[in-house]
């Protein structure tokens, strides 16, 4: 019954207007996953009262008894979902259900223009899944009132999916969310009650909150339990298949595609938890929001306690997906206990094993499957020997790099692999840092390396420099970048014209005054005639090119000029005895060499003058 207030009808958000044609006219090769989306949603909602009710138990008003319930009329040709869980406010219902609060919803829509084969796992992706609905049905009502607020506070929103819906106060008493859905004729078979059993056992058999229907369609039929209602991880692995696990997945992590791989575990000691972690096969469009972290569910005793428990896992874990249940903490356990509970250290710590010992058993076991996985996550797993010290070299065993010798098949060098191809006497693992793969493959440092035959990793990643700042080493072997200053071949290496080239030099370091700290002969170099490099205590020019472009301010670094004597360019100098010439060439030499590395130019207009210059 509505009170006196008026229907208001508002504008769905542009984007949400672009979805919902996207959905209704050409989405979904399998429709009958918009019941498990609403299913997911109420168990969501069910779990989120848990939680609100452990500060405030007169949330549960009268009805303790947390529950779903499907029903359908053929006669209406509805279908209903109905929870009595946290329920929504107006303003709640505006801003959850009128626009999609998401950072990724252009991309989503892009994606989903792009390949509508793949729109279910793009729709478990995104988090859209209620908009599912208009598949099926061609309006659709949500009756809701939050709890805690009186009967007059419930709302009544209704829309075709035509771009508007409308939005009335309604007294209710029911607490909690029911959606409506008046089906299209196509959708007939949604108005099955075995169908419907069917797919509620096959996509939310897991939830642990009791799904009931009634046995008959008529209203004053009895309900029974549809779904076992039974907490999947507290099962023992034998009893559980893989499919009953892809299926926790999927709701676990509002996902449409199996995951990659999972770890389920019962840990009894002086701790007692039982942990089902999962790894995703397909990276969410979030992943690089490093705050947002919405990964491990945390649960007491088998009571939901709250979602995004941030520590249960470490950033750059943040992928992993699912449970934690604790039989140790109390239940009015709060974030900020969180912050300093040795028990939930243990569990972190003992969590993060888990998970990098199932990803070098997957390394070690099905390459494929890795690869897969590096594709998807590498570069966040990169993150992680700047984050946790205490599995530096496990995680530094789980990385993988494209190298000189392998730079076509991508990144799937190891820095194990790298150690036993190293060749005899050489004491330091080599690599290189440029923003691209084949920037770094070009690179003019790589000349007297190939020479040599020996083998350089190619880093390509915005993260590598905060990698490589944190890894030093691995299994006793520096990390060398060829781009520093105290990188050093053999003796023997030295150009024979190096003992008359000490007056060029002078020249050069006079010609150059304060743009660099030093100028200095290269045994580096063999087809280029000069690079440029740095102390191995100053910051590269790579790393501070990216903080100039994210806007953060990075000290001023003088690079060191090397020259390849032996370059016919080089040698041409000595010849000129014009100075203000030989300064033109010399400036030209240093800034070839900055752009070479992928730096940008002080000046580029004196650049583009000195070469009219010189080649007039």
């Amino acid at each position: 019954m509505s009170v006196d207030a008026p229907v208001e009808t508002l504008e769905f958000q542009a984007e949400v207007k672009q979805l919902l044609r996207l959905m209704i006219h050409s989405l979904y090769s399998n429709r009958e996953i918009f019941l498990r989306e609403l299913v997911s949603n109420a168990s969501d909602a069910c779990d989120k009262l848990r939680f609100e009710a452990l500060g405030d138990a007169g949330l549960y008003e009268s009805d303790p008894a947390l529950q779903i319930e499907v029903l359908f009329d053929k006669d209406t040709k509805t279908l209903t979902v109905r929870d009595n869980g946290i329920g929504m406010s107006r303003e709640e219902v505006i801003e959850n259900v009128g626009t999609i609060a998401r950072s990724g919803t252009k991309a989503f829509l892009e994606a989903l223009e792009q390949d509508k084969a793949k729109d279910a796992a793009l729709i478990g992706q995104f988090g859209v899944g209620f908009y599912s609905s208009f598949i099926v049905a061609e309006r659709v009502e949500l009756l809701t009132r939050r709890a805690g607020l009186t009967a007059g506070h419930g709302v009544r929103w209704v829309s075709d999916g035509s771009g508007q819906y409308t939005l009335e106060t309604i007294e209710r008493a029911a607490r909690g969310t029911e959606v409506i859905l008046h089906l299209k004729d196509d959708a007939s078979e949604f108005l099955d009650g075995w169908r419907l059993r069917q797919i509620i056992r096959r996509y939310s058999d897991h939830i642990t909150l009791p799904v009931m229907m009634r046995s008959e369609s008529e209203e004053g039929g009895e309900t029974e339990r549809v779904n076992s209602a039974s907490a999947l991880w507290a099962r023992a692995k034998s009893e559980i298949s893989d499919e009953e696990y892809a299926e926790f997945y999927k709701h676990v992590a509002h996902d449409w595609e199996a995951p990659l791989a999972w770890t389920h575990n019962r840990v009894e000691g002086r701790n007692e938890y039982t942990s089902l972690l999962f790894i995703p096969a397909r990276a969410p469009f979030d992943l690089w929001d490093r705050d947002r972290m919405h990964g491990v569910k945390l649960y007491v005793k088998r009571v939901f306690i709250m979602d995004d428990a941030e520590k249960l896992m470490p950033r750059y874990l943040r992928f992993v997906r699912g449970v934690i249940d604790s039989n140790d903490l109390p239940l009015n356990v709060s974030r900020e206990i969180l912050q300093s509970s040795a028990v939930i250290d243990s569990i972190r710590a003992g969590s993060v094993k888990k998970i990098l010992g199932q990803l070098e058993q997957m390394a070690e076991n099905e390459a494929e499957k890795y690869a897969t996985f590096w594709k998807e996550f590498g570069q966040v797993l990169k993150e992680g020997p700047a984050e946790d010290f205490a599995n530096r070299e496990q995680i530094a065993r789980l990385l993988r790099f494209a190298s000189t010798q392998d730079s076509a098949a991508g990144p799937v060098m190891s820095l194990k692999a790298y150690l036993e191809r190293m060749q005899e006497g050489q004491d330091a693992i080599y690599y290189i840092i440029a923003d691209t793969l084949a920037a770094a493959l070009n690179s003019p440092h790589l000349e007297a390396f190939r020479k040599k035959g020996l083998e350089v990793l190619l880093l390509s990643d915005r993260v590598d420099e905060w990698l490589v700042s944190h890894l030093r080493e691995f299994e006793g072997k520096p990390l060398k970048s060829v781009t520093r200053a105290d990188v050093k071949l053999d003796e023997e290496d030295k150009h024979p014209e190096a003992e008359q080239a000490g007056d060029l030099i002078e020249r050069f370091k006079t010609a150059l005054g304060e743009s660099v700290s030093d100028v200095r002969i290269s045994t580096r170099l063999v087809d280029s005639p000069s690079c440029v490099v740095t102390d191995e205590h100053d910051m590269s020019l790579h790393l501070q090119r990216l903080l100039k472009e994210a806007g953060q301010s990075a000290p001023a670094v003088r690079p060191i000029l090397e020259l390849n004597v032996s370059h016919p360019l080089v040698a041409r100098l000595k010849s000129i005895e014009d100075d203000a010439r030989f300064s033109d060439w010399a400036r030209l030499l240093l800034e070839q060499a900055i752009l070479a590395e992928g730096g940008a130019l002080d000046d580029a207009a004196g650049f583009v003058r000195r070469l009219n210059r010189l080649m007039s």
